[in-house]
């Protein structure tokens, strides 16, 4: 056999290889059916010691209450139209909703599922965070390019601080004990402290376009950056404040889920797959692209039954909430 064509059969052996690692990655555990329309959905926020999946219908404008222990759907509650962020704090008893058609965030409690406060904000209220030390929430105002400030304590708007830029995602780091925004029409990750609600530093991200999603890996002491721009994935040294590996991802990346005992992370996205990658000793490996269905840009992970829930908008034109694990089930 000469050089070349044997070059080329062990090459399109990778690919097999890759392609079939890449299809073993998931598997489906079970499509549960959701009420309403084939209509958007978005951000999800997990309870796991009450069990409690929190997600949005945006198409529909409800928040949607799930048991991750029997499997079963125990809530839609309407009110809430175009609601994008999902966050529930279970130290206070509370799920937040981001409603952009009414300008406000919801307070919810979980104990009753009660609407007990709308609080105003700005213009495209979506992505949130709570910082513990504070007791504040952090709410991207996409549009507004601001983040609004709001007291858990009272339910009360702050302050919103200008960022000069759209925000995309607001996170936490817990061992900064900073609020970061992804800037994403300044290419910028942005800190702001939260005891002084200023901003406390601009990093620019070179190595790709647009970002917009991110989740804070405190283990590691990296944040891992979505680019809707040009689909990368952007890992970020928080200690060092310095771009490090970028990866290609699926196409149209939104949502970041993390599997804390695994080390997995997914980053969802619209094409209908999701890029799967293994965090370890301050490095991400990329572990391939699975399919999951379409529009599957929103993800959430319960990191102890390693269960993968995909809240779907059209499976045979009904909305389903597909659940799925990955076939790599030990750390």
């Amino acid at each position: 056999m000469k050089p070349r064509a044997c070059l080329s059969f062990v090459l399109l052996g990778q690919v097999l290889a890759l392609q079939a690692l890449s299809a073993e990655l998931l598997k489906k555990v079970a499509d549960v059916p959701l009420p309403g329309g084939a209509s958007r959905f978005d951000y999800q926020s997990l309870d796991p010691i009450a069990g409690r999946l929190y997600f949005s219908h945006m198409g529909e404008g409800e928040l949607m209450v799930f048991d991750t222990r029997t499997e079963k759907l125990v809530a839609h509650l309407p009110g809430f139209p175009t609601m994008t962020g999902v966050l529930v704090v279970p130290s206070l008893k509370r799920v937040y909703g981001s409603v952009t058609k009414n300008h406000e965030v919801a307070v919810v409690d979980t104990e009753t599922l009660a609407i007990i406060k709308r609080v105003p904000d700005g213009k495209f209220p979506d992505g949130l965070a709570f910082s513990p030390e504070t007791q504040k929430l952090y709410v991207s105002d996409e549009s507004g390019g601001v983040d609004t400030v709001i007291d858990a304590r009272t339910n009360e708007k702050l302050r919103s601080i200008p960022l000069g830029g759209e925000a995309g995602n607001t996170q936490y780091d817990p061992t900064s004990h900073l609020i970061y925004v992804a800037v994403q029409t300044r290419n910028q990750l942005v800190a702001i402290d939260p005891q002084t609600d200023k901003i406390a530093a601009r990093y620019d991200l070179k190595k790709g376009k647009h970002p917009h999603g991110f989740y804070i890996d405190a283990e590691q002491d990296r944040a891992y950056i979505s680019c809707q721009g040009d689909n990368k994935l952007i890992v970020f040294d928080l200690s060092q404040h310095s771009e490090e590996e970028v990866f290609e991802v699926e196409s149209d990346p939104d949502v970041l889920a993390f599997d804390q005992e695994l080390k997995l992370l997914y980053v969802a996205c619209e094409s209908g797959g999701v890029s799967i990658f293994k965090a370890a000793k301050g490095k991400l490996t990329k572990l391939g692209d699975a399919e999951v269905g379409p529009n599957s840009h929103t993800v959430a992970v319960d990191s102890h039954t390693h269960k993968a829930y995909f809240p779907l908008k059209n499976i045979n034109g009904h909305p389903v909430l597909r659940i799925m694990m990955p076939t790599l089930t030990t750390p």
